[in-house]
């Protein structure tokens, strides 16, 4: 579409929506994930036949009008991987948005133009959502700050959902002051909650690998240094590749839940890997969706035990820099699998966790995150501004 060089906006129309005259965030303009209804837009969540096929939203969703009431103005609406279901951005109908911090690269998904819009300088901060990690990926890959909130903090209503016991409105911004004000408007009001025990995931920095360790050691110690000490924890006893699964089986039945009948109904054409992953969910025995909830209760139990209330988790938002665009299915699975390991801990508990643009790894951008307690967010807004501005 015209004036869109980063291909971060929906190409059925970039249209402004004027915010109040004043308030905390007036001035700004934001760019909204096409899975958030705005009144009078459509909303097409990644895919032509979703939007031939839905009713143009008579309602704005509540956390974007919250934005809209505090004096931001809507730029856009931005691309997102169909239906929320990708890690990677690259969207078989739209084309992939580019990733301005590492040229020739994915930006990551789901919240893919999100990311890109913030990254490129079209929109002064972004928002998203994060189901498996889809504010947390970008934010890595393209240089930015972004949070996944505290389950159930910021209310979805108004969005097209994928797994909902997971699903979480996050948002990206350049910098970490922007970041904590956009958090004054949408989080509740914060309860007092001071991390005190710094806790080092190594099996986290495990999955990543050296590479990654070493490209974050210098921020690591500062965080160290912040705390006195660092403790090291293994977040999954029985192995972070054993949690992955859990999370996928319970995404799996979930987004077949939420789609299952509109798919039935539809034959929507879906791109590779999204198609796959629908076709399995359909296929899911209920037994192990149920095996899989008992499991997460465990781990729920795992991470409120190791945080307690004064805890903060250290550990890498992604296993490496962003993929070179266009990498064989093979390898985009085999990342995204890497991926999952450790993004599915937070998603799982419910837990905040905000991805900070630490480091550079091969000239890339190379995230590093901190997970909180629950109910934790502007706490760690705090701490990401506070050491990392």
């Amino acid at each position: 579409m015209p004036n869109d060089p980063l291909n971060a906006f929906v190409p059925y129309g970039r249209t402004e929506v004027a915010g109040a005259a004043d308030g905390p965030l007036a001035g700004l303009r934001f760019a909204v994930k096409d899975l958030f209804h705005i009144a009078g837009l459509p909303t097409g969540a990644g895919n032509p036949d979703w939007l031939r096929t839905q009713e143009v939203p008579r309602e704005t969703a509540p956390a974007v009008q919250r934005l809209l009431d505090a004096g931001a103005r809507v730029a856009g609406k931005t691309l997102t991987d169909e239906l929320a279901w990708s890690l990677a951005g690259e969207n078989a109908h739209y084309g992939t948005p580019e990733n301005p911090k590492a040229p020739g690269r994915i930006p990551g998904g789901s919240s893919s133009g999100s990311a890109a819009a913030v990254a490129g300088g079209a929109v002064d901060f972004a928002i998203g959502t994060d189901t498996g990690g889809s504010v947390r990926l970008p934010a890595s890959y393209c240089g930015l700050y972004g949070i996944r909130p505290t389950h159930g903090a910021v209310p979805l209503d108004g969005s097209v959902p994928l797994a909902p016991s997971f699903d979480t409105v996050g948002w990206f911004a350049w910098e970490a002051a922007l970041l904590r004000r956009v958090g004054a408007v949408l989080l509740p009001p914060a309860p007092n909650l001071t991390v005190r025990r710094l806790l080092v995931a190594e099996d986290a920095f495990a999955v990543a690998g050296e590479a990654v360790r070493s490209a974050l050691a210098p921020p690591l110690e500062r965080l160290r240094e912040r705390f006195g000490s660092a403790d090291g924890v293994t977040l999954a006893p029985e192995g972070l590749d054993q949690w992955r699964p859990v999370f996928q089986t319970l995404q799996a039945a979930e987004a077949w839940a939420a789609h299952g009948a509109w798919i039935t109904a539809t034959k929507p054409t879906f791109g590779p890997g999204v198609r796959d992953r629908f076709a399995a969910a359909a296929t899911l025995d209920p037994a192990l969706a149920r095996a899989a909830a008992q499991t997460r209760e465990g781990i729920r139990r795992r991470m409120d035990d190791l945080l307690g209330p004064d805890g903060l988790i250290v550990l890498p938002s992604a296993p490496g820099i962003a993929p070179l665009r266009g990498s064989s299915g093979a390898a985009v699975d085999a990342e995204r699998g890497r991926a999952l390991a450790i993004l599915c801990p937070a998603g799982l508990a419910g837990l905040p966790q905000v991805s900070i643009p630490a480091a550079r790894l091969q000239g890339c951008p190379l995230g590093l995150s901190l997970i909180g307690p629950r109910g934790s967010d502007s706490a760690l807004l705090a701490i990401a501004e506070d050491l990392f501005a």
